[in-house]
């Protein structure tokens, strides 16, 4: 009797928007939208594009409907921009109007609609929000309070791979290490703490519910319900998964990590120094700015944001130097030449061009967020000469501006020369409009100032040590892309054989 029901009531409810669209249609006012497939009623172009909204697919799309398109996917109104020029106005020029977050029915879940600051509306709690994490994270004097632990960590690291007698011959899935790596560079600046090994019960814990989180908001697999509002009572099952996901997580960061430091700040009182990322987080909610619930935002979004889209970057380039062995010889050469033995410092990547050009290339031919985090606008606006209507979501394809032949030589090449060539004067902070690896204007990425030293650190602490290789039998790693919502990762987790190399 309950699926009658249920029938009924979706039925009732499809034939009810049915109208209320044709009404609309018949009565609202007539916007000159960008180009696209034509939409049926209440699917739009979903069931024509589907729900895998991946940057190729995207990028296919550009090429047949051009530099900006829009899709109808069910309710929601989407533009793509591909063009250098149409990605300014969204970032820069137009940064106000279009500088709202779209959010989706899980990632409401997992920001209780947009009380973090990633995923948050252009306004008061975003500016807020910004502010508030810039000191503890995004400042210079971050980067260099705490270079030498990142230092640290990457010596343990090759210190592990020259003991384990596998890494040499058989080889080993590296990622696994540096998964830890990361999270010890962003657990140091967070709270002070680190975890001693890969077996450590907490680290696994986070790992594992911090990856559930990842695979559940970046699936392609419950677009249809955001689309389509009738449809999301199929989603229940998800969604609830979602909520237990969210709950578990953020009592994991209050229990393990945020109680403590918040009750020792109770303790100490005004006397209290601020050493950690938390304590400046935590000042700022016993002083009414924030509240609780945002302190545990903040530490999901870094969970996410900064752990994730590093990690994924140092697999790519490590993939690229496996399978393209010169640039890996040209790579270690430099790194010989200028520092000899001394291992790799911060302060020594300003003094090695090639190895930022390395990191450069990585981040255009490998982009780990290749649409960007997308954007809306709150109200109606105008773009590229055409209506863009309120709260549409616009995606940026970041990955096509950096990838399009007619903007790029040669760009289906992972070819480092470019940076110190051609495009020599283009920079990963968004100087350039056809290379946004970290996006540009307001809501650019600021764990740029983060990413690139670990980045740079690891891959060249990792090729003055070892010649990278693939595993015995095999002439390459396999380099198949998996796509999320916002993710560009490696598709296997490689092995990759560490021959440590003779000076």
């Amino acid at each position: 009797m309950d699926l009658v029901l249920l029938e009924k009531a979706l039925l009732g409810l499809f034939a009810a928007v049915t109208l209320a669209i044709v009404v609309s249609k018949l009565c609202g006012k007539r916007f000159k939208l960008p180009p696209g497939p034509t939409p049926v009623p209440i699917f739009g172009n979903w069931l024509q594009v589907g729900d895998d909204l991946n940057h190729r697919l995207l990028t296919d799309m550009a090429r047949r409907f051009g530099e900006i398109f829009h899709l109808l996917m069910g309710v929601r109104d989407l533009v793509v921009v591909s063009s250098p020029d149409l990605a300014r106005e969204v970032l820069h020029a137009q940064g106000v109007e279009f500088g709202s977050r779209t959010r989706n029915v899980v990632l409401d879940i997992f920001t209780d609609k947009g009380q973090d600051m990633v995923f948050t509306v252009y306004g008061d709690h975003w500016r807020k929000m910004r502010r508030i994490m810039t000191v503890p994270f995004f400042t210079n004097k971050v980067v260099q309070q705490n270079r030498a632990g990142w230092e640290e960590e990457a010596r343990l690291v090759v210190e592990e791979l020259k003991t384990n007698p596998t890494a040499a011959t058989e080889g080993v899935v590296i990622r696994r290490r540096l998964q830890l790596m990361m999270y010890n560079d962003m657990y140091r600046i967070m709270f002070d703490k680190r975890f001693d090994s890969v077996d450590d019960p907490l680290f696994n814990k986070l790992k594992a519910i911090n990856f559930e989180r990842s695979r559940l908001s970046q699936s392609f697999e419950f677009n249809y319900g955001d689309f389509i509002p009738i449809l999301r009572p199929f989603l229940r099952r998800y969604l609830n998964k979602c909520k237990e996901v969210k709950d578990h997580r953020l009592q994991l960061f209050h229990e393990h990590f945020v109680a403590q430091r918040k009750k020792m700040m109770e303790e100490k009182g005004s006397k209290m120094e601020l050493e950690c990322a938390i304590d400046h987080i935590l000042d700022a909610e016993r002083k009414g700015e924030i509240n609780y619930d945002n302190v545990l935002y903040i530490v999901e979004n870094i969970n996410v944001a900064a752990l994730e889209t590093t990690l994924w970057s140092i697999e790519w380039g490590i993939a690229e130097l496996v399978n393209n062995p010169e640039i890996q010889r040209k790579l270690g050469a430099e790194l010989d030449a200028v520092l000899g033995r001394d291992q790799i410092t911060e302060p020594d990547l300003q003094r090695l061009p090639y190895l930022q050009a390395v990191v450069k290339e990585t981040l255009r031919y490998r982009m780990a967020i290749p649409l960007l985090v997308p954007h809306m606008n709150l109200n109606h606006a105008k773009l590229g000469g055409y209506d863009i209507p309120g709260e549409s979501k616009i995606l940026v394809n970041a990955w096509w501006l950096a990838n399009n032949p007619a903007h790029w030589r040669k760009p289906e090449e992972f070819r480092p020369e470019r940076f110190l060539e051609e495009e020599a004067k283009v920079e990963a902070s968004g100087n350039d409009f056809r290379y946004l690896p970290f996006g540009a204007g307001r809501r650019s990425c600021p764990g740029i100032i983060l990413a690139l030293p670990i980045i740079g650190i690891t891959l060249g602490r990792l090729v003055q040590n070892f010649e990278l290789l693939p595993p015995p039998g095999q002439a390459k790693i396999d380099t198949t892309e998996k796509a999320g919502q916002f993710s560009l990762q490696i598709m296997k987790h490689s092995t990759v054989v560490c021959k440590p190399r003779v000076f």
